[in-house]
């Protein structure tokens, strides 16, 4: 018994919630450090704001892959948590940049770094399920095609998130100063636009989609072992043990490609309008601090939008060279795109660099999942695409807990040299790539 092949349109809508979560996604991590240094938070303790929301990943996914593995509703088994994950996150769009709303009851600093928090947990929350969608859905031929697609869905999100702040400043009017320690008007129509485009995005796909009942999964599975009377969510803990070698290797690929992502998510805005800009780090409320902040959200955007276009060709590159030459190519060139941050005699050149990430960032997305899915049973797709999430989550705690000592003490303050570390990061989560065995992939 196999599964039928998809048409593209519905691997489309199988993935168009995607376009929501990765739209509300680019507003935090292009938008979130500026909005939290508005509010009061020093550069060198960026890091350490954004260090409860992988933390909280590290214990959800897990949890929402293995109850999704058990789950069967009217909605299916993976739709209710997305569903679920996508209304709370845009609780937290809403929320953070009106922080300042909640100062009688506590900092506004605290309150956005809680929103922050509640945003990356249920965008958690609702990713997870969308990778094991695909896989439950799909054939192993089409894997790469379905995770190819949610990579250019993710772009197109991405690309929106991004750049609305300007487009909404240059295009429409809307205001990007405020007085201190209030966030732009812009800022706060952004993120209110991005809620309402989540939910309905998401509702798309809900009501869109079909999903393969337990029962005819299980048939799909030609060595599945009888099932087990009794399971609990310890079950995680042995899983883990047990998990392929496949995914073994590429967690070492994985921690190097996050960690070194975090640290560009971080401090991207405080380095260029320091290193770029000129100004000194102390600014966090003038015009030319503002500006520099929506330029950072078109250069997020530039590098979305590359890896929405470069996702489509992922495919046949991936059938030319192989998964593994695609992904090492993919990261050397989005490594040398964020050292070169560094070189680049102003702002304009900076697209030249996130145009190299956004080649790193489709492969990120894309290459790792195909490469995994062939070696999980179906029946656990689940919970092992959310433990293969402690592997995205784990360096970004890492860069988290070191990455602002290492900008106060080692850099002497200056986040530039945190973009340089994310770039030296890509390089050797490449190197790594050779090491991993992709049991699917027929060039081997």
């Amino acid at each position: 018994m196999k599964k039928r092949n998809l048409g593209f349109w519905e691997i489309w809508s199988m993935s168009f919630g995607f376009l929501g979560i990765q739209m509300g996604f680019a507003l935090q991590n292009a938008n979130a450090s500026r909005i939290l240094q508005i509010f009061g938070a020093d550069v060198h303790e960026l890091s350490w704001f954004w260090l409860v929301a992988p933390l909280t990943g590290l214990i959800v996914q897990p949890i929402i892959g293995y109850y999704s593995d058990r789950t069967w509703t009217r909605l299916g088994r993976r739709r209710p948590y997305f569903l679920v994950g996508s209304l709370l996150a845009s609780l937290g769009l809403v929320l953070m940049p009106n922080a300042d709303l909640f100062t009688a009851f506590m900092p506004a600093l605290w309150v956005g770094a809680g929103m922050l928090m509640i945003m990356d947990a249920s965008f958690n929350i609702a990713m997870e399920p969308f990778r094991a969608l695909v896989a439950d859905n799909l054939p192993s031929d089409q894997r790469t095609l379905g995770f190819s697609i949610q990579t250019v869905l993710i772009g197109i999100g991405a690309v929106i998130g991004s750049w609305l702040p300007y487009v909404l400043n240059h295009w429409f009017g809307f205001s990007n100063e405020a007085e201190v320690g209030k966030v732009p008007l812009n800022l706060l129509l952004s993120f209110i636009i991005g809620a309402v485009v989540l939910v309905g995005s998401i509702l798309v796909t809900v009501f869109g989609t079909k999903e393969y009942t337990p029962e005819e999964l299980a048939g799909f599975d030609e060595e599945a072992e009888p099932e087990e009377e009794k399971s609990s969510l310890l079950d995680i803990f042995s899983d883990f043990k047990k998990m392929p070698l496949t995914m073994r290797q590429l967690s070492w690929v994985q921690f190097f490609s996050w960690f070194g992502l975090f640290g560009m998510w971080v401090f991207t805005t405080p380095a260029i309008a320091h290193h770029i800009y000129g100004l000194s780090l102390e600014d966090t409320h003038s015009s030319t601090y503002q500006n520099a902040g929506d330029w950072v959200g078109i250069l997020f955007g530039v590098y979305n939008a590359v890896s929405a276009v470069f996702a489509f060709f992922l495919p046949t590159i991936a059938y030319k060279i192989g998964r593994k030459r695609t992904h090492t190519l993919s990261l050397i060139i989005g490594g040398l795109g964020l050292i070169s941050v560094y070189f680049a005699p102003d702002e304009n050149w900076l697209i030249l660099s996130m145009v190299a990430v956004g080649i790193a960032w489709a492969s990120i997305l894309a290459m790792p999942y195909a490469i995994l899915a062939g070696s999980i049973p179906p029946k656990k797709m689940g919970v092992y695409m959310g433990i293969f999430n402690f592997f995205i989550v784990i360096p970004q705690i890492v860069n988290a807990l070191i990455g602002g000592p290492l900008v106060k003490y080692l850099y002497d303050g200056n986040p530039i040299y945190a973009i340089l570390t994310s770039g030296f990061s890509f390089l050797l989560a490449a190197v790594l790539v050779s090491r991993v065995k992709d049991v699917d992939d027929k060039t081997i």
